[in-house]
């Protein structure tokens, strides 16, 4: 594939910054597309860059790409089906932060048989989560306790929220409505050796505390979606003894007490309602101009003998600070999608629906390269516990 190919960046919204900045700096073609015009132009506002900048309309992208062109779409997920539709149709290549919904899926053979990567859940969550589980599951088969008949305790949470706490415990990087429809949509998780259904995640909240260089701070944990397919996903053997399996949403502490409300109101709401709700929120919890916020990502895995002994028990965790230039949640979103860009330029992803790379050599690649994206090098994986 050429190294010019063109890059279409769908959308220029807190969590676009970082990637957009990355890729300009690149100096290849790039048009960013917006609803609004004038806040794409704030994404590469002082550098020295040829982007191009235009409104966003399908019918416009359509008539603007071209075969071996590659679009990344920050643009939300129940738009990225049509999306891929208009990238097969011009010999396109796709990125995308989202999980890969049944209508990407079914686009994987029409991708496989056009040469063409459509590439999704390469951003924070899902994305970095998905690699350090891959890398975790590699790292226990390795390790000199393993042993098929080891009992398993698996958990990945994640969570952003502002870097000065305030009374709300949370602040919107993006519409509330998509916060608001994981709250009153079911997850199931395996807890206790045996799988959940969560009808009501807050209904599911517990403690978990993570721990930090300053010592243990204690969140709130909730269990997102659902769990129970990446058991396979992230390669553990189905005869292996599972007792806690869970993919979940991380909040600051007081968060549940804070939005009880919210948690009264939600399920009874139709999609009007919450949708002005959402509104609602956003016009009083988003983050402020310069607003430093804060990520946290955590992902565990802890293997005992059948005594009870401790063989293998460690976690990759990831506690981000933002600052008043740059976005911590837009910098582990946006940036990751960039990397995919560059693997698809090289020719390293072959053809077909894709998520996160689960190779170990990609994955060490993928984060050295974060790490390498902040000038003090912060942005890096910290390992605790035990092999």
């Amino acid at each position: 594939m050429s190294s010019t190919a063109r890059v279409h960046w769908l959308g220029a919204g807190l969590s676009s910054g970082p990637g957009i900045r990355r890729l300009a700096a690149q100096g290849q073609p790039l048009t960013l597309w917006n609803r609004t015009v004038d806040k794409a132009r704030q994404a590469i506002a002082g550098m020295q860059t040829s982007a191009q900048v235009r409104a966003y309309e399908l019918p416009a992208l359509k008539a603007a790409l071209a075969k071996g062109d590659i679009v990344v779409s920050m643009l939300p997920a129940p738009m990225h089906p049509e999306i891929a539709r208009v990238c097969l149709d011009a010999g396109a290549h796709l990125v995308t932060t989202s999980y890969i919904s049944d209508a990407m899926r079914a686009l994987d053979g029409e991708a496989r048989a056009k040469g063409l990567c459509l590439i999704n859940e390469c951003g924070l969550d899902p994305g970095l989560d998905h690699m350090l589980a891959h890398k975790l599951v590699a790292e226990y088969r390795a390790c000199k306790g393993y042993d098929p008949a080891n009992r398993l305790s698996f958990r990945s949470y994640c969570g952003g929220f502002p870097k000065i706490e305030n009374a709300f415990r949370y602040k919107f990087s993006w519409s509330p409505l998509g916060v608001l429809r994981a709250l009153r949509s079911p997850a199931r998780a395996l807890k206790e050796g045996l799988v959940r259904e969560v009808p009501r995640v807050w209904e599911a909240i517990e403690r978990f505390t993570v721990e930090g260089p300053a010592g243990a701070e204690s969140f709130e944990a909730y269990p997102n979606r659902d769990s129970m397919p990446y058991v396979g996903e992230y390669g553990f053997d189905a005869a292996w003894p599972l007792q806690t399996f869970v993919r979940g949403t991380l909040r600051l502490g007081g968060w549940s007490l804070a939005w009880q409300d919210i948690f009264a109101k939600v399920g009874a709401l139709s999609d009007a309602e919450l949708a002005t709700l959402a509104d609602e929120l956003w016009r009083a919890h988003q983050y402020g101009e310069g607003e430093p916020d804060r990520v946290v990502l955590y992902v565990g895995l802890r293997a005992t003998r059948h005594d009870g002994s401790v063989v293998f028990d460690r976690a990759s965790v990831m506690d981000e600070a933002g600052t008043t230039e740059r976005s911590a949640m837009g910098a582990l979103v946006s940036l990751p999608a960039t990397f995919a860009v560059d693997d698809v330029r090289a020719g390293r992803v072959g053809a077909g629906v894709h998520g996160a790379p689960s190779d170990a050599a990609t994955i060490a690649r993928w984060f050295a390269a974060l790490a390498g994206s902040s000038a003090d090098g912060g942005m890096r994986v910290r390992e605790i516990g035990l092999a």
